[in-house]
């Protein structure tokens, strides 16, 4: 069996990813190790998953986890990604976004000299990218205009320096659901303020490609299955502005579409710049991965059906 050591287990990614592996056909093949700092806050369980508390910015404690579970593959989801509070907490942005990567670096290089060469996966962001010229390929030139994305871009220069086998997953404005969520996202933020009668005011002067949770647990899967090392661009296929996301989800819910004012970035005063225009250009992952991302508005839908099966 493979063994897949998943850190940032408790966040929206991490609990995706150990859905999808602990079903059919992947739950015969797959042994997966979740890890989160604390408590596990994931009630999915199977005979092939089980939780360890690791705190990603003890170098330790991560040595020591890798040490024993000896992964074949490491998925790192974990990170500090509130961006203003990266912009206003450095040290910790750093530790968390930066530290951590280099201590799995350190930790896969110590199985590899062992024998054992673990597979790492990292997630990383658009947000390395100044929005000037998106959407982007996996081989533009990066420029961030946040501290996050210097930390997230940091991360990247650590493995490309290092020798160790390893791939990027660069990824945009995750959305989804599941439990003990600790953040909410635009589809669940326009539902709910349109249904409470609220005038909300979305911006139409930044555009993104919004990624389905679901589709990038699975990208992060057929990286860390296929073992392709390089740098891969992982998210939705469909290029859109808030006000259009917002607009599109006002649509599905029927909802009083006329609460929702168009604005630009000027409107808010937030710690750190945002990047304009990011989004990604997906033709490599579909080719390389068998990548098959879903669109807005079918992954509007999903999320429809999971909140009403919490109901």
């Amino acid at each position: 069996m493979q063994k897949i050591l998943i850190t940032g287990s408790n966040g929206l990614l991490g609990q995706k990813l150990q859905q999808l592996l602990i079903t059919s056909p992947y739950n015969t093949t797959v042994e997966v190790l979740a890890t989160s700092r604390g408590n596990n806050r994931c009630s999915i369980t199977s005979a092939n998953l089980r939780y360890q508390s690791m705190d990603i910015t003890n170098r330790e404690e991560i040595i020591a986890t890798l040490t024993e579970f000896k992964p074949d593959a490491v998925i790192h989801t974990a990170a500090m990604t509130q961006v203003d509070d990266c912009e206003t907490q450095r040290d910790l942005c750093w530790q968390l976004n930066v530290n951590s990567v280099e201590y799995l670096i350190e930790a896969c290089q110590q199985l590899k000299q062992a024998g054992q060469a673990p597979f790492l996966v990292h997630l990383s962001t658009d947000f390395i990218f100044d929005g000037a010229a998106g959407p982007y390929h996996e081989e533009a030139t990066a420029n961030p205009v946040s501290y996050y994305g210097e930390s997230k871009l940091a991360a990247e220069q650590a493995l490309l320096a290092s020798n160790i086998q390893w791939s990027i997953a660069r990824t945009v404005l995750v959305y989804g659901i599941t439990e003990a969520m600790s953040r909410s996202n635009i589809i669940l933020w326009v539902k709910k303020s349109l249904e409470e009668g609220k005038t909300i005011h979305v911006v139409d002067d930044q555009w993104r490609t919004p990624t389905l949770a679901e589709d990038l647990a699975m990208g992060c899967f057929l990286m860390a299955d296929k073992k392709i090392s390089g740098i891969f661009n992982i998210s939705g296929k469909d290029f859109l502005t808030p006000y259009e996301m917002a607009i599109k989800t006002a649509k599905y819910f029927n909802l009083d579409a006329s609460l929702i004012v168009k604005t630009d970035a000027s409107r808010f005063s937030q710690p750190a710049k945002r990047p304009p225009k990011t989004g990604f250009i997906l033709d490599k992952a579909i080719q390389q991965l068998n990548y098959a991302p879903r669109s807005f508005d079918e992954g509007i839908a999903i999320l429809d059906q999971q909140l009403k099966a919490t109901v």
